[in-house]
């Protein structure tokens, strides 16, 4: 028996037997405070100033405050990388996120509240090994490129595609790591794991493939980070497996904009 399945199974005894196992919480000790049932609170300011400069990113809404699970991805880099999500996603809702990264001196270095534009699944073998970026071409290439056309099958309107591509029919995200002048950047890698209640009994582990894209608004900066995402276990179920690319948008944020209460 694995060391996690131990750990349920002996919790699991201890709840039969009337034992209070709800003294125990995996979501201590996060950066800013984190944890699963905490409030975040956001200054709108950063967010009405994209979202007037063309960004893509919908202004959050007021009460999608709460946050409900919260994650640690381990990639192949310094440093820590958390998300705390406000929603999972899990249901092809939207998924939204807050995501930290802390140096390795331990200090928060960077914010960014990020939102879902788009799902899509790679079908054949070629496109899974262009998202995994192990053709040398996909993801990590110079730059990426979205559409007018595209974003209107997602459902924005006349107003929406105006604000964001102006008489264009596109808008391009330049690759925001690695050698700039380079055609090709291999992408991040490494494993996300999310609990979604307070004694970890819930959650899901993944294995993550990104790259991050920006391009530049006036007074500031808008990101497109693409994921490949491929999904481990879920609650423990290891049956429970898929593979996904998603594309979130993403805002910086200042710490002194954010709050968890």
């Amino acid at each position: 028996m694995a060391w996690r399945d131990a750990y349920k199974y002996v919790r699991g005894i201890a709840a039969r037997h009337g034992m209070d196992s709800s003294e125990h919480r995996e979501d201590q000790s996060l950066p800013l405070g984190g944890r699963i049932g905490g409030m975040l609170k956001m200054q709108m300011t950063p967010f009405i100033h994209a979202s007037t400069n063309g960004s893509l990113m919908q202004i959050p809404d007021d009460r999608d405050t709460l946050i409900r699970a919260v994650s640690r991805v381990n990639l192949d880099m310094s440093g820590s990388l958390f998300r705390y999500y406000l929603a999972t996603g899990d249901d092809d809702g939207q998924e939204k996120y807050l995501q930290l990264y802390q140096d390795d001196k331990g200090q928060v270095a960077e914010l960014m509240y990020c939102t879902r534009l788009t799902r899509l699944i790679p079908e054949t073998e070629e496109d899974q090994e262009a998202y995994m970026g192990e053709a040398g071409y996909g993801l990590g290439d110079k730059s990426y490129t979205l559409w007018r056309e595209q974003l209107a099958g997602l459902g924005l309107d006349d107003a929406d595609l105006k604000s964001v591509f102006g008489d264009g029919d596109s808008i391009t995200y330049q690759r925001d790591a690695g050698d700039p002048q380079a055609e090709f950047v291999r992408p991040f890698s490494g494993t996300e794991t999310r609990i979604d209640d307070a004694g970890g009994e819930h959650g899901l582990k993944q294995q993550v493939v990104f790259m991050p894209y920006a391009r530049k608004l006036e007074g500031g900066t808008e990101f497109l980070l693409i994921t490949t995402e491929i999904v481990l276990s879920q609650d423990g179920d290891s049956n429970k497996r898929g593979i996904h690319v998603d594309f979130m948008i993403g805002i910086p944020l200042e710490q002194d904009r954010v709050v968890i209460q």
